[in-house]
């Protein structure tokens, strides 16, 4: 009998996975990670979902406990989520919590404790290949598929994982959820970043703890087209938000410049590049140049390009990746690897 520890969020992926645990004849413990103690209301870090994960945890008959790694939450992403706004960056929180912290601080003190696994909810499976590696691979559920914020792992951490619900549609969950008679079987998904709420937004959150800049826009010939509130929000590729001047057609943020305070617009087309350069990539086993699907956002459309040391060539112009973002590695279904675009 393995002993496993379910990682817990309160919502029904994460509630079927430890009935799936439990089913499979193991001893299962449940674990709520307190990780955010300011407001909170459309992630995975509110009291409400604490008491969640405990009504489910009641329900399944195993034991369950709340784990406060707020220090290290605040250290590890909020900071510098906040950080990387400052320096012109677009951050990724979700991705680094679940380097940092999931599959960091909670695998590490998982095994201290005596677990054989851990289980999460995340929609993934993994699969072993012939050479008895390991590789995250995509959902059954394309639509729910999160194979990209799980590119960080190795094959240490793999082998110490489970994810049941990898193989079921989201429909099938919140069935199997229901039939166990789980109060969060129609519970919504959460959204967005758990520690920015809806009602205030970024920009609020941000004010609070960096000086926002007003702004200049220019176009590509260097001519002043408008305004933006703060530079510190801007993000490659957005088109919203900017106090433009008329123009002729669509403008798209190309670039920005945090010292100068400017932003400079251009078409969809002026957006388009061949080369994407990275920084610290990691590898599922071991590092591969070659050509690979690459993905540059949590559910955005994979792109073939080749990978050769700290740059990837698109087969095709690709949209320009914003500063901060993950791009992962693909060979068909199963992850590679990934990095940071710079």
């Amino acid at each position: 009998m393995a002993r496993v520890m379910v990682a817990m969020s309160g919502g029904v992926d994460s509630s079927v996975a430890a009935a799936l645990a439990c089913e499979s004849n193991n001893e299962v413990v449940g674990v709520t990670l307190r990780l955010w103690g300011g407001e909170s209301d459309s992630g995975c870090c509110s009291v409400s979902d604490v008491d969640d994960a405990r009504r489910a945890a009641n329900a399944l008959g195993i034991e369950h406990h709340v784990f406060n790694l707020g220090d290290d939450f605040d250290k590890h992403v909020v900071g510098p989520y906040v950080e990387a706004h400052s320096a012109g960056l677009t951050p990724n929180p979700c991705i680094e919590c679940n380097r940092h912290i999931k599959f960091d601080r909670l695998l590490n003190r998982a095994k201290s404790l005596g677990f054989d696994k851990i289980v999460t909810g995340h929609h993934a499976r993994i699969t072993t290949r012939e050479d008895g590696t390991s590789r995250i691979a995509r959902a059954k559920d394309a639509a729910k598929d999160q194979s990209y914020v799980l590119y960080m792992l190795n094959q240490d951490q793999i082998s110490s994982l489970h994810l049941p619900v990898g193989e079921m549609t989201k429909d099938q969950v919140r069935e199997k959820a229901n039939s166990l008679g789980l109060r969060v079987a129609t519970k919504p998904d959460s959204q967005d970043v758990c520690f920015i709420t809806r009602e205030k937004g970024r920009a609020d959150f941000l004010a609070k703890r960096i000086p926002l800049t007003p702004g200049r826009v220019i176009d590509e010939n260097g001519s002043e087209v408008g305004q933006v509130e703060a530079i510190e929000l801007v993000t490659v590729g957005q088109r919203k938000g900017m106090l433009l001047a008329g123009g002729k057609g669509p403008r798209y943020a190309t670039s920005v410049d945090i010292e100068t305070a400017t932003v400079t617009v251009g078409t969809s087309e002026q957006l388009l590049v061949k080369v994407t350069e990275f920084r610290d990539s990691v590898w599922s086993a071991k590092q591969i140049n070659g050509e690979f699907l690459v993905q540059t956002s949590a559910h955005g459309k994979p792109e073939t390009a080749s990978v050769q040391g700290g740059s990837l060539t698109w087969k095709e112009p690709h949209q320009k990746v914003a500063s901060g973002q993950s791009v992962v590695f693909y060979e068909e279904d199963q992850v590679v690897g990934g990095a940071i675009a710079i």
